[in-house]
Protein backbone atom coordinates (compact mmCIF):
# COMPACT_ATOMS: atom_id res chain seq x y z
CA UNK A 1 0.00 0.00 0.00
CA UNK A 2 1.50 3.26 -0.91
CA UNK A 3 2.09 5.64 1.91
CA UNK A 4 0.29 8.60 2.85
CA UNK A 5 0.15 11.28 5.39
CA UNK A 6 -2.84 9.65 6.90
CA UNK A 7 -0.86 6.93 8.42
CA UNK A 8 -0.16 9.48 11.20
CA UNK A 9 -3.38 11.16 11.76
CA UNK A 10 -4.51 14.00 10.46
CA UNK A 11 -5.13 16.74 12.63
CA UNK A 12 -4.90 20.82 11.88
CA UNK A 13 -5.50 23.42 14.14
CA UNK A 14 -6.02 26.06 10.96
CA UNK A 15 -5.46 24.47 7.72
CA UNK A 16 -6.51 20.81 8.15
CA UNK A 17 -2.91 19.65 8.01
CA UNK A 18 -0.56 17.25 10.53
CA UNK A 19 1.34 18.90 11.18
CA UNK A 20 1.51 22.18 8.75
CA UNK A 21 5.97 22.31 9.15
CA UNK A 22 6.54 18.61 8.63
CA UNK A 23 3.21 17.42 6.26
CA UNK A 24 2.72 20.01 4.35
CA UNK A 25 5.20 22.58 4.07
CA UNK A 26 8.05 19.75 3.19
CA UNK A 27 6.41 19.40 0.14
CA UNK A 28 6.59 22.94 -1.37
CA UNK A 29 9.55 21.85 -3.30
CA UNK A 30 7.59 18.42 -4.61
CA UNK A 31 5.01 20.83 -5.79
CA UNK A 32 7.38 22.78 -7.74
CA UNK A 33 9.22 19.67 -9.16
CA UNK A 34 5.83 18.04 -9.70
CA UNK A 35 5.65 16.99 -13.45
CA UNK A 36 8.04 13.83 -13.26
CA UNK A 37 6.58 11.80 -10.49
CA UNK A 38 2.94 12.93 -12.02
CA UNK A 39 4.83 10.81 -15.66
CA UNK A 40 5.54 7.92 -12.89
CA UNK A 41 2.74 8.00 -10.98
CA UNK A 42 0.44 7.60 -13.96
CA UNK A 43 2.65 4.27 -14.65
CA UNK A 44 1.98 3.29 -11.16
CA UNK A 45 -2.21 4.25 -10.99
CA UNK A 46 -2.79 3.97 -14.64
CA UNK A 47 -4.96 7.55 -15.84
CA UNK A 48 -8.17 8.30 -14.65
CA UNK A 49 -9.29 7.94 -18.06
CA UNK A 50 -8.60 4.68 -18.22
CA UNK A 51 -9.62 3.68 -14.92
CA UNK A 52 -13.37 5.38 -15.42
CA UNK A 53 -15.31 5.73 -18.64
CA UNK A 54 -18.80 5.94 -16.98
CA UNK A 55 -20.73 9.18 -16.31
CA UNK A 56 -22.43 9.50 -13.28
CA UNK A 57 -25.66 11.67 -11.96
CA UNK A 58 -23.99 13.10 -9.84
CA UNK A 59 -26.55 12.76 -7.71
CA UNK A 60 -24.99 12.94 -4.02
CA UNK A 61 -22.73 16.08 -4.79
CA UNK A 62 -25.85 17.84 -6.53
CA UNK A 63 -28.31 16.84 -3.59
CA UNK A 64 -25.41 18.22 -1.21
CA UNK A 65 -24.99 21.23 -2.84
CA UNK A 66 -28.70 22.25 -3.09
CA UNK A 67 -29.17 21.71 0.60
CA UNK A 68 -26.14 24.16 1.35
CA UNK A 69 -28.00 26.39 -0.75
CA UNK A 70 -31.35 25.92 0.76
CA UNK A 71 -29.59 25.12 4.20
CA UNK A 72 -28.39 29.50 3.94
CA UNK A 73 -31.61 31.09 3.01
CA UNK A 74 -33.52 28.55 5.55
CA UNK A 75 -31.97 27.49 8.64
CA UNK A 76 -29.19 30.23 8.38
CA UNK A 77 -32.67 32.92 8.46
CA UNK A 78 -33.50 30.97 11.65
CA UNK A 79 -30.55 31.72 13.25
CA UNK A 80 -30.43 35.12 12.29
CA UNK A 81 -33.68 35.55 13.56
CA UNK A 82 -33.33 33.65 17.31
CA UNK A 83 -30.23 36.18 17.74
CA UNK A 84 -32.31 39.20 16.93
CA UNK A 85 -30.45 41.66 15.19
CA UNK A 86 -31.42 44.98 15.25
CA UNK A 87 -30.59 48.90 14.37
CA UNK A 88 -28.32 49.85 17.16
CA UNK A 89 -24.76 51.38 16.10
CA UNK A 90 -22.52 49.31 15.51
CA UNK A 91 -18.69 49.39 17.07
CA UNK A 92 -17.70 50.28 13.52
CA UNK A 93 -19.56 53.55 13.12
CA UNK A 94 -19.89 53.98 17.02
CA UNK A 95 -15.86 53.67 17.69
CA UNK A 96 -14.45 54.12 14.32
CA UNK A 97 -10.62 54.57 15.05
CA UNK A 98 -9.23 54.34 11.70
CA UNK A 99 -7.36 50.97 12.71
CA UNK A 100 -9.38 47.78 13.59
CA UNK A 101 -12.55 49.83 13.95
CA UNK A 102 -13.79 50.51 10.27
CA UNK A 103 -16.51 50.44 8.27
CA UNK A 104 -16.42 48.54 4.91
CA UNK A 105 -19.03 47.22 2.14
CA UNK A 106 -20.86 43.97 2.99
CA UNK A 107 -19.13 42.44 -0.58
CA UNK A 108 -15.76 43.49 0.89
CA UNK A 109 -16.87 42.01 4.54
CA UNK A 110 -18.08 38.81 3.09
CA UNK A 111 -14.89 37.87 0.70
CA UNK A 112 -12.18 38.96 3.79
CA UNK A 113 -14.26 37.04 5.96
CA UNK A 114 -14.30 33.74 3.78
CA UNK A 115 -10.24 34.32 3.02
CA UNK A 116 -9.34 35.02 6.41
CA UNK A 117 -11.57 31.55 7.77
CA UNK A 118 -10.51 29.74 4.64
CA UNK A 119 -7.49 30.24 2.87
CA UNK A 120 -6.44 26.62 2.00
CA UNK A 121 -8.26 24.70 4.53
CA UNK A 122 -11.36 23.77 3.34
CA UNK A 123 -9.09 22.37 0.03
CA UNK A 124 -6.46 20.12 2.05
CA UNK A 125 -8.89 18.96 4.53
CA UNK A 126 -11.39 18.23 2.24
CA UNK A 127 -8.93 15.90 -0.13
CA UNK A 128 -8.14 14.32 2.92
CA UNK A 129 -11.77 13.93 4.11
CA UNK A 130 -12.49 12.06 0.57
CA UNK A 131 -9.96 9.43 1.47
CA UNK A 132 -13.08 7.96 3.68
CA UNK A 133 -15.28 8.50 0.49
CA UNK A 134 -18.73 10.26 -0.55
CA UNK A 135 -19.85 10.10 3.14
CA UNK A 136 -17.48 12.96 4.00
CA UNK A 137 -20.00 14.87 2.04
CA UNK A 138 -22.76 14.33 4.42
CA UNK A 139 -20.71 15.93 7.14
CA UNK A 140 -19.40 18.85 5.29
CA UNK A 141 -23.16 19.63 4.19
CA UNK A 142 -24.94 19.14 7.64
CA UNK A 143 -21.89 20.20 9.53
CA UNK A 144 -21.97 23.70 7.78
CA UNK A 145 -25.75 24.12 7.85
CA UNK A 146 -26.00 23.09 11.63
CA UNK A 147 -22.56 23.53 13.39
CA UNK A 148 -20.21 25.57 11.58
CA UNK A 149 -22.47 28.13 10.01
CA UNK A 150 -23.73 28.52 13.65
CA UNK A 151 -20.72 28.79 15.27
CA UNK A 152 -19.04 31.04 13.04
CA UNK A 153 -22.29 33.39 13.32
CA UNK A 154 -22.80 33.62 16.95
CA UNK A 155 -18.62 34.24 17.13
CA UNK A 156 -19.11 37.05 15.28
CA UNK A 157 -22.19 38.76 16.49
CA UNK A 158 -21.34 37.85 20.02
CA UNK A 159 -18.43 40.27 19.06
CA UNK A 160 -20.15 42.87 17.50
CA UNK A 161 -22.77 43.08 20.38
CA UNK A 162 -19.86 43.48 22.96
CA UNK A 163 -17.78 45.66 21.53
CA UNK A 164 -15.39 43.95 18.65
CA UNK A 165 -14.64 41.53 21.40
CA UNK A 166 -11.80 38.52 20.77
CA UNK A 167 -13.55 35.17 21.45
CA UNK A 168 -11.16 35.14 24.95
CA UNK A 169 -13.34 37.86 26.43
CA UNK A 170 -16.44 36.68 24.68
CA UNK A 171 -16.44 33.35 26.19
CA UNK A 172 -14.75 34.57 29.56
CA UNK A 173 -18.04 36.92 29.66
CA UNK A 174 -20.64 33.79 29.64
CA UNK A 175 -18.42 31.03 30.71
CA UNK A 176 -16.80 33.00 33.43
CA UNK A 177 -13.11 34.17 34.31
CA UNK A 178 -11.27 30.97 34.42
CA UNK A 179 -12.37 30.08 30.97
CA UNK A 180 -11.62 33.32 30.33
CA UNK A 181 -7.91 33.29 31.18
CA UNK A 182 -7.65 29.60 29.44
CA UNK A 183 -8.78 31.00 26.57
CA UNK A 184 -6.72 34.14 25.95
CA UNK A 185 -3.60 32.14 26.84
CA UNK A 186 -4.29 29.08 24.05
CA UNK A 187 -5.60 32.10 21.58
CA UNK A 188 -2.80 33.56 21.74
CA UNK A 189 -0.05 30.61 21.49
CA UNK A 190 -1.84 29.33 18.94
CA UNK A 191 -2.20 32.74 16.73
CA UNK A 192 1.55 33.22 16.85
CA UNK A 193 1.87 29.55 16.23
CA UNK A 194 -0.28 29.83 13.07
CA UNK A 195 1.40 32.85 11.42
CA UNK A 196 5.52 31.80 11.97
CA UNK A 197 4.09 28.33 10.66
CA UNK A 198 2.55 30.15 7.65
CA UNK A 199 5.89 32.49 7.25
CA UNK A 200 8.05 29.71 7.47
CA UNK A 201 6.35 27.78 4.64
CA UNK A 202 5.90 30.47 2.00
CA UNK A 203 9.70 31.14 2.01
CA UNK A 204 10.77 27.64 1.61
CA UNK A 205 8.52 27.97 -1.61
CA UNK A 206 9.60 31.10 -2.99
CA UNK A 207 13.41 29.92 -2.67
CA UNK A 208 12.39 26.99 -4.36
CA UNK A 209 10.99 29.03 -7.10
CA UNK A 210 14.05 30.81 -7.22
CA UNK A 211 16.52 27.90 -7.93
CA UNK A 212 14.23 26.83 -10.50
CA UNK A 213 14.47 30.06 -12.10
CA UNK A 214 18.36 29.95 -12.15
CA UNK A 215 19.27 32.84 -9.47
CA UNK A 216 21.46 32.34 -7.41
CA UNK A 217 22.78 34.16 -3.79
CA UNK A 218 21.29 35.91 -1.31
CA UNK A 219 17.58 35.46 -3.41
CA UNK A 220 17.62 31.92 -2.88
CA UNK A 221 18.13 31.68 1.07
CA UNK A 222 15.24 30.71 3.24
CA UNK A 223 16.47 33.53 5.89
CA UNK A 224 15.85 36.54 3.35
CA UNK A 225 12.27 35.82 2.40
CA UNK A 226 11.25 34.81 5.91
CA UNK A 227 12.63 38.32 6.85
CA UNK A 228 10.97 40.38 4.16
CA UNK A 229 7.52 38.20 4.97
CA UNK A 230 7.69 38.98 8.64
CA UNK A 231 8.04 42.50 7.85
CA UNK A 232 5.17 42.59 5.84
CA UNK A 233 3.34 40.75 8.40
CA UNK A 234 4.63 43.30 10.59
CA UNK A 235 3.11 46.28 8.51
CA UNK A 236 -0.30 44.65 7.61
CA UNK A 237 -0.32 43.63 11.74
CA UNK A 238 0.50 47.35 12.39
CA UNK A 239 -1.46 49.61 9.98
CA UNK A 240 -5.64 50.36 9.30
CA UNK A 241 -7.19 46.76 8.38
CA UNK A 242 -8.32 48.48 5.66
CA UNK A 243 -5.12 49.61 3.90
CA UNK A 244 -3.89 46.21 2.80
CA UNK A 245 -6.43 43.87 4.03
CA UNK A 246 -9.49 45.32 2.70
CA UNK A 247 -7.96 46.56 -0.30
CA UNK A 248 -6.30 43.30 -1.47
CA UNK A 249 -7.69 40.29 0.00
CA UNK A 250 -10.91 40.48 -1.47
CA UNK A 251 -9.28 39.49 -4.79
CA UNK A 252 -7.63 36.37 -3.18
CA UNK A 253 -11.03 35.46 -1.84
CA UNK A 254 -12.66 35.69 -5.45
CA UNK A 255 -9.53 33.75 -6.96
CA UNK A 256 -10.28 30.73 -4.53
CA UNK A 257 -14.09 30.73 -5.13
CA UNK A 258 -12.57 30.62 -9.29
CA UNK A 259 -10.51 27.47 -8.39
CA UNK A 260 -13.46 25.78 -6.93
CA UNK A 261 -15.68 26.72 -10.00
CA UNK A 262 -12.74 25.53 -12.35
CA UNK A 263 -12.42 22.31 -10.71
CA UNK A 264 -16.23 21.43 -10.88
CA UNK A 265 -16.28 22.45 -13.98
CA UNK A 266 -13.02 20.65 -15.09
CA UNK A 267 -14.95 17.39 -13.29
CA UNK A 268 -18.44 17.74 -14.98
CA UNK A 269 -17.28 18.53 -18.38
CA UNK A 270 -15.04 15.31 -18.42
CA UNK A 271 -17.09 12.12 -18.66
CA UNK A 272 -13.60 10.28 -17.31
CA UNK A 273 -15.02 11.43 -14.11
CA UNK A 274 -17.05 10.23 -11.68
CA UNK A 275 -18.39 11.79 -8.25
CA UNK A 276 -19.30 8.58 -6.63
CA UNK A 277 -23.00 7.81 -4.93
CA UNK A 278 -22.84 8.11 -1.36
CA UNK A 279 -25.70 5.34 -0.92
CA UNK A 280 -23.07 3.29 -3.09
CA UNK A 281 -20.27 3.88 -0.72
CA UNK A 282 -21.74 4.24 2.54
CA UNK A 283 -19.07 3.76 4.80
CA UNK A 284 -15.37 4.21 5.00
CA UNK A 285 -13.04 4.08 1.81
CA UNK A 286 -10.10 5.08 4.08
CA UNK A 287 -7.29 2.79 2.42
CA UNK A 288 -5.46 2.96 6.61
CA UNK A 289 -9.19 1.76 8.10
CA UNK A 290 -8.87 5.20 10.07
CA UNK A 291 -12.30 5.16 11.73
CA UNK A 292 -14.50 7.91 10.60
CA UNK A 293 -15.68 8.58 14.22
CA UNK A 294 -14.34 10.66 14.95
CA UNK A 295 -11.20 11.13 12.58
CA UNK A 296 -13.25 12.43 9.61
CA UNK A 297 -14.48 15.50 11.74
CA UNK A 298 -11.18 16.21 13.34
CA UNK A 299 -9.53 16.26 9.41
CA UNK A 300 -12.62 18.41 8.04
CA UNK A 301 -12.70 20.72 9.80
CA UNK A 302 -12.25 24.22 7.96
CA UNK A 303 -15.46 23.57 5.75
CA UNK A 304 -17.70 21.87 8.49
CA UNK A 305 -17.01 23.99 11.73
CA UNK A 306 -13.55 25.26 12.74
CA UNK A 307 -12.57 26.64 16.23
CA UNK A 308 -10.33 28.92 14.16
CA UNK A 309 -12.96 30.92 12.65
CA UNK A 310 -14.10 32.05 15.86
CA UNK A 311 -10.42 33.97 16.02
CA UNK A 312 -11.22 35.20 13.02
CA UNK A 313 -14.93 36.25 12.96
CA UNK A 314 -14.58 39.57 15.38
CA UNK A 315 -11.91 41.22 12.88
CA UNK A 316 -14.81 41.63 10.74
CA UNK A 317 -17.41 42.42 13.53
CA UNK A 318 -15.62 45.42 13.97
CA UNK A 319 -16.17 46.50 10.20
CA UNK A 320 -19.50 45.91 10.08
CA UNK A 321 -22.01 48.92 9.23
CA UNK A 322 -25.00 47.35 10.51
CA UNK A 323 -25.94 44.05 12.24
CA UNK A 324 -28.60 42.99 9.71
CA UNK A 325 -25.14 42.31 7.56
CA UNK A 326 -24.73 39.24 9.79
CA UNK A 327 -26.14 36.87 8.00
CA UNK A 328 -24.40 37.60 4.99
CA UNK A 329 -21.40 37.66 6.47
CA UNK A 330 -20.78 35.27 8.86
CA UNK A 331 -23.50 32.55 8.25
CA UNK A 332 -23.09 33.50 4.27
CA UNK A 333 -19.20 32.90 4.32
CA UNK A 334 -19.21 29.49 5.95
CA UNK A 335 -21.74 28.11 3.52
CA UNK A 336 -19.61 29.41 0.43
CA UNK A 337 -16.66 27.83 2.59
CA UNK A 338 -18.36 24.53 2.60
CA UNK A 339 -19.76 24.14 -0.86
CA UNK A 340 -15.98 24.75 -2.05
CA UNK A 341 -15.00 22.11 0.64
CA UNK A 342 -17.73 20.04 -1.05
CA UNK A 343 -16.47 20.39 -4.48
CA UNK A 344 -12.63 19.71 -3.28
CA UNK A 345 -14.15 16.39 -1.64
CA UNK A 346 -16.23 15.43 -4.68
CA UNK A 347 -12.31 16.29 -6.62
CA UNK A 348 -10.88 13.50 -4.37
CA UNK A 349 -13.68 11.20 -4.70
CA UNK A 350 -13.34 11.45 -8.56
CA UNK A 351 -10.02 12.01 -10.09
CA UNK A 352 -8.32 8.82 -8.67
CA UNK A 353 -8.12 5.00 -8.59
CA UNK A 354 -10.60 3.08 -6.35
CA UNK A 355 -8.58 -0.64 -5.31
CA UNK A 356 -11.10 -3.00 -4.03
CA UNK A 357 -13.02 -0.44 -2.07
CA UNK A 358 -10.37 1.97 -0.90
CA UNK A 359 -9.26 5.24 -1.87
CA UNK A 360 -5.43 3.54 -2.91
CA UNK A 361 -5.33 6.56 -6.04
CA UNK A 362 -6.14 9.49 -3.46
CA UNK A 363 -3.71 8.08 -1.09
CA UNK A 364 -0.92 7.69 -3.31
CA UNK A 365 -1.19 11.13 -4.54
CA UNK A 366 -1.66 12.64 -1.00
CA UNK A 367 1.78 10.83 -0.13
CA UNK A 368 3.35 13.36 -2.87
CA UNK A 369 2.23 16.19 -0.54
CA UNK A 370 -1.13 18.14 -0.02
CA UNK A 371 0.62 21.03 -1.69
CA UNK A 372 1.36 18.86 -4.94
CA UNK A 373 -1.97 17.25 -4.65
CA UNK A 374 -3.54 21.09 -5.04
CA UNK A 375 -1.38 20.86 -8.13
CA UNK A 376 -2.21 17.66 -9.31
CA UNK A 377 -6.53 18.41 -8.74
CA UNK A 378 -5.84 21.59 -10.88
CA UNK A 379 -3.86 20.52 -13.66
CA UNK A 380 -6.52 17.87 -14.55
CA UNK A 381 -9.72 19.77 -13.86
CA UNK A 382 -8.48 23.04 -15.54
CA UNK A 383 -5.14 22.54 -17.03
CA UNK A 384 -2.59 25.62 -17.66
CA UNK A 385 -5.01 27.69 -15.79
CA UNK A 386 -5.21 25.91 -13.12
CA UNK A 387 -1.57 25.32 -12.41
CA UNK A 388 -1.19 28.99 -11.98
CA UNK A 389 -4.16 28.92 -9.78
CA UNK A 390 -2.57 26.24 -7.52
CA UNK A 391 0.29 28.34 -7.42
CA UNK A 392 -0.42 31.44 -5.84
CA UNK A 393 -2.69 29.20 -3.89
CA UNK A 394 -0.13 27.89 -2.15
CA UNK A 395 1.53 30.83 -1.82
CA UNK A 396 -0.35 33.72 -1.37
CA UNK A 397 -3.32 31.89 0.63
CA UNK A 398 -1.36 30.50 3.66
CA UNK A 399 0.72 34.83 3.95
CA UNK A 400 -3.07 36.10 4.01
CA UNK A 401 -3.66 33.54 7.12
CA UNK A 402 -0.59 34.31 8.96
CA UNK A 403 -0.84 38.04 8.81
CA UNK A 404 -4.88 37.69 10.23
CA UNK A 405 -3.47 35.30 12.87
CA UNK A 406 -0.81 37.82 14.00
CA UNK A 407 -3.19 40.81 14.33
CA UNK A 408 -5.78 38.55 16.31
CA UNK A 409 -2.91 37.89 18.67
CA UNK A 410 -2.68 42.03 19.29
CA UNK A 411 -6.44 42.14 19.49
CA UNK A 412 -6.57 39.43 21.75
CA UNK A 413 -3.51 40.95 23.87
CA UNK A 414 -5.30 44.73 23.59
CA UNK A 415 -8.94 43.20 25.32
CA UNK A 416 -6.68 40.96 27.87
CA UNK A 417 -4.28 44.08 29.42
CA UNK A 418 -7.11 46.83 28.19
CA UNK A 419 -4.70 48.53 26.09
CA UNK A 420 -6.02 51.13 23.61
CA UNK A 421 -5.01 50.64 19.96
CA UNK A 422 -5.95 53.59 18.13
CA UNK A 423 -2.55 55.30 18.78
CA UNK A 424 1.00 54.43 17.21
CA UNK A 425 2.66 53.84 20.58
CA UNK A 426 0.07 51.24 21.89
CA UNK A 427 -0.10 49.19 18.93
CA UNK A 428 3.91 49.07 18.70
CA UNK A 429 3.90 47.78 22.31
CA UNK A 430 1.98 44.46 20.92
CA UNK A 431 3.35 44.64 17.92
CA UNK A 432 6.95 43.99 19.02
CA UNK A 433 6.58 41.04 21.21
CA UNK A 434 3.66 39.56 19.16
CA UNK A 435 6.23 39.09 15.75
CA UNK A 436 9.46 39.32 17.70
CA UNK A 437 8.15 35.60 19.20
CA UNK A 438 6.69 34.72 16.15
CA UNK A 439 10.51 36.25 13.94
CA UNK A 440 12.21 34.47 17.02
CA UNK A 441 10.10 31.05 16.59
CA UNK A 442 10.48 31.19 12.66
CA UNK A 443 14.37 32.16 12.34
CA UNK A 444 15.56 29.66 14.45
CA UNK A 445 13.60 26.98 12.47
CA UNK A 446 14.95 28.36 9.50
CA UNK A 447 18.46 28.29 10.71
CA UNK A 448 18.21 24.76 12.73
CA UNK A 449 18.18 25.47 15.80
CA UNK A 450 14.03 25.48 16.80
CA UNK A 451 11.90 22.50 16.12
CA UNK A 452 8.47 24.07 17.26
CA UNK A 453 6.94 21.05 15.48
CA UNK A 454 6.51 18.68 18.39
CA UNK A 455 4.39 21.59 20.26
CA UNK A 456 1.88 22.02 16.87
CA UNK A 457 1.32 18.43 17.10
CA UNK A 458 -0.11 18.73 20.39
CA UNK A 459 -2.71 20.86 18.69
CA UNK A 460 -4.51 18.68 16.90
CA UNK A 461 -7.37 18.44 18.32
CA UNK A 462 -7.74 21.79 20.16
CA UNK A 463 -9.11 23.36 16.62
CA UNK A 464 -12.27 21.52 17.39
CA UNK A 465 -12.12 22.20 21.28
CA UNK A 466 -12.21 25.55 20.78
CA UNK A 467 -15.46 25.39 18.66
CA UNK A 468 -16.84 23.41 21.28
CA UNK A 469 -16.22 26.04 23.83
CA UNK A 470 -17.37 28.71 21.75
CA UNK A 471 -20.89 27.18 20.93
CA UNK A 472 -21.18 26.47 24.68
CA UNK A 473 -20.75 30.00 25.42
CA UNK A 474 -22.96 30.91 22.35
CA UNK A 475 -25.81 28.82 24.26
CA UNK A 476 -25.03 30.22 27.12
CA UNK A 477 -25.79 33.74 25.79
CA UNK A 478 -29.05 32.77 24.21
CA UNK A 479 -29.92 31.62 27.67
CA UNK A 480 -29.47 34.82 29.26
CA UNK A 481 -31.44 36.27 26.94
CA UNK A 482 -34.23 34.27 27.12
CA UNK A 483 -33.80 32.92 23.20
CA UNK A 484 -33.34 29.07 21.72
CA UNK A 485 -29.83 27.97 22.98
CA UNK A 486 -31.09 24.76 21.59
CA UNK A 487 -29.80 25.73 18.11
CA UNK A 488 -26.24 25.97 19.77
CA UNK A 489 -26.52 23.50 22.59
CA UNK A 490 -26.87 20.28 20.09
CA UNK A 491 -24.23 21.31 18.04
CA UNK A 492 -22.20 22.15 21.44
CA UNK A 493 -22.96 18.63 22.49
CA UNK A 494 -21.77 17.03 19.58
CA UNK A 495 -18.39 18.66 19.23
CA UNK A 496 -18.09 17.78 22.31
CA UNK A 497 -18.41 14.09 21.57
CA UNK A 498 -16.20 14.70 18.54
CA UNK A 499 -12.99 16.19 20.30
CA UNK A 500 -13.33 13.68 23.93
CA UNK A 501 -13.66 10.99 21.26
CA UNK A 502 -10.76 12.01 19.41
CA UNK A 503 -8.43 12.98 22.01
CA UNK A 504 -8.75 9.62 23.42
CA UNK A 505 -7.81 7.82 20.15
CA UNK A 506 -5.41 10.12 18.43
CA UNK A 507 -2.11 8.80 19.11
CA UNK A 508 -0.45 12.45 19.82
CA UNK A 509 -3.15 12.27 22.36
CA UNK A 510 -4.19 8.91 24.74
CA UNK A 511 -4.25 7.22 21.89
CA UNK A 512 -0.53 6.20 22.36
CA UNK A 513 -1.18 4.30 25.59
CA UNK A 514 -4.83 2.88 24.61
CA UNK A 515 -4.17 1.47 21.05
CA UNK A 516 -2.41 -1.46 19.70
CA UNK A 517 -0.64 -2.38 16.61
CA UNK A 518 -0.87 -5.52 14.43
CA UNK A 519 2.31 -7.59 13.47
CA UNK A 520 2.39 -5.66 10.38
CA UNK A 521 2.76 -2.45 11.95
CA UNK A 522 -1.24 -1.50 11.79
CA UNK A 523 -3.01 0.58 14.29
CA UNK A 524 -5.86 -0.93 16.16
CA UNK A 525 -7.91 2.02 17.73
CA UNK A 526 -9.30 1.32 21.30
CA UNK A 527 -12.33 2.04 19.90
CA UNK A 528 -14.26 0.00 22.76
CA UNK A 529 -12.78 2.50 25.02
CA UNK A 530 -13.01 6.06 23.42
CA UNK A 531 -16.62 5.95 21.98
CA UNK A 532 -18.37 5.44 25.22
CA UNK A 533 -15.96 8.00 26.97
CA UNK A 534 -16.97 10.63 24.10
CA UNK A 535 -20.62 10.02 24.46
CA UNK A 536 -20.64 10.19 28.69
CA UNK A 537 -18.10 12.99 28.02
CA UNK A 538 -21.31 15.03 25.76
CA UNK A 539 -23.67 14.12 28.03
CA UNK A 540 -22.12 15.30 31.24
CA UNK A 541 -21.25 18.26 29.46
CA UNK A 542 -25.29 19.03 28.47
CA UNK A 543 -25.62 18.13 31.52
CA UNK A 544 -23.26 20.91 33.50
CA UNK A 545 -24.91 23.32 31.11
CA UNK A 546 -28.56 22.31 32.05
CA UNK A 547 -27.93 22.44 35.27
CA UNK A 548 -26.13 26.01 35.02
CA UNK A 549 -29.26 27.58 33.77
CA UNK A 550 -31.46 25.84 36.47
CA UNK A 551 -28.86 27.58 38.96
CA UNK A 552 -29.27 30.83 36.86
CA UNK A 553 -32.85 30.74 36.84
CA UNK A 554 -33.96 29.65 40.34
CA UNK A 555 -30.70 32.76 41.23
CA UNK A 556 -32.90 35.69 39.88
CA UNK A 557 -36.21 33.99 41.03
CA UNK A 558 -35.04 34.76 44.38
Amino acid sequence: MARHPTNRVPGHIFFDIWPIPEAYYSFYEECVNIKPRMILAVGRMGSAVEIKKEVSGMISFLLCLALLIIGYFVYGKIVDNTFGPDDRETPAVRINDGVDYVVMPQWKLFLVQLLNIAGLGPIFGALQGALWGPVVFLWITFGTIFAGGVHDYFSGMMSERNDGGSIAEITGKYLGPVMQNIMRVFSVVLLIMVGTVFAVGPAGLIVTLCKNSGMSGVLTTTLFWLVIILVYYFIATFISIDAIIGKIYPVFGICLIIMAVGVIFGIFTNPAYTIPEIWQHFGSMHPSGTPIWSFMFITVACGAISGFHSTQSPLMARCMKSEKQGHFVFYGAMVCEGIIALIWAAAGCSLYEITGGLNTGLAAALAEGQSAAIYDVCSKTMGGVGIALAMIGVVICPITSGDTAFRSARLTLADWFKIDQDSYANRLKLCVPVLGVGAFLGIGNALGFINYTVIWRYFSWTNQTLAMIVLWAASMYLFQEKKNYWITAVPATFMSAVSSTYFVLAPECLGSILNSKTAEGATIYNTAVAYPFGVIFAIAMLAIFLHATKKNTQKKAA
